[in-house]
């Protein structure tokens, strides 16, 4: 078999698995930003606490660092709801969303990292699983390692499960309407401030599990505006596209190109299509 063939067959695979982990830490974003019109840049300090979350239960409990961000999953998804309440009785409900609250995000934001730093430092921290360090599971000429496979799979069942829940259920149309017409809402008899309430404790659930599959954060909002801002399929192909770019550019050129060409392919799709790849 051509050795050209099966680097360049597993640098896709790795790509794939890759964009599986950007994902998982745009998906919240994805729904804050794109589906509620609430600039939540305070996204990627939640995901780096569900990755603390997973260490510690991980690393105290013994448990698997996916097994325990799932636990807390309940606990997160309340922190949103909390969090959404307090933006909704100080900024949304006076309509006055803009300026201060983004101030209001950059706030949590700006705690939550410092609180993180000063309890945990800023060394690097790892966890202990059955599928990190085991030998790649080979497939002719595609090897698939388990550290990136493992985290691939729960990633695809989050953003599965919830792509689902947003299209066969009441609820989930409306956390896809809320943002398009709240006055429409109120006639089917919805509180567009309770399905708010719910879709950011959601956006805050699933940052508990990204956080125990991938420390790439990032890329988030590149992700989700490359995507169209709102689109689940969207921000999937554009995680997809940009993880198989990273990996292609990192295999055949150096990893210190794959940002610059990620970004490039950012700008590209931009300029031709503002809206993003699926954007309305």
């Amino acid at each position: 078999m051509d050795v050209s063939l099966g680097l360049l067959t597993n640098a896709v695979i790795s790509g794939l698995l890759l964009g599986g982990f950007y994902a998982a830490v745009s998906i919240g974003v994805a729904i804050s930003f794109g589906m509620l019109d609430i600039v939540n840049i305070a996204h990627p300090a939640f995901i780096l606490l569900g990755s603390y979350v997973a260490f510690i239960g991980n690393s105290v409990f013994g448990i698997d660092p996916i097994l325990a961000a799932t636990i807390m999953l309940p606990a997160f998804y309340l922190l949103g709801m909390a969090v959404y309440q307090v933006y909704y009785v100080a900024f949304e409900r006076r309509d006055d969303q803009s300026l201060r609250g983004l101030s209001f995000f950059f706030g949590i934001l700006f705690i939550t990292e410092v609180v993180l730093v000063l309890i945990f430092g800023v060394d690097y921290r790892s966890v202990q699983a059955w599928y990190l360090g085991r030998p790649n599971l080979n497939l002719y000429i595609i090897d698939l390692p388990w550290r990136l496979l493992v985290p691939f799979l729960v990633a695809t069942v989050m953003v599965v499960g919830l792509q689902l829940f947003l299209s066969r259920t009441f609820i989930g149309r409306a956390i896809q309407a809320v943002a398009q017409d709240q006055q429409a809402l109120r006639l089917m008899a919805a509180n567009p401030a309770k399905i708010k309430r719910i879709a950011f404790g959601l956006s805050f659930a699933t940052a508990a599990l990204a956080g125990a599959v991938s420390e790439y954060i990032g890329r988030v909002f590149a992700i989700c505006v490359l995507g169209g801002l709102g689109s689940f399929p969207g921000m999937v192909i554009a995680a997809m596209t940009l993880g198989v770019v990273e990996s292609l550019t990192s295999t055949f050129f150096g990893p210190s190109w794959a940002p610059a060409v990620s970004f490039g392919v950012l700008l590209v799709t931009l300029a031709v299509r503002p809206s993003g790849i699926l954007g309305r």
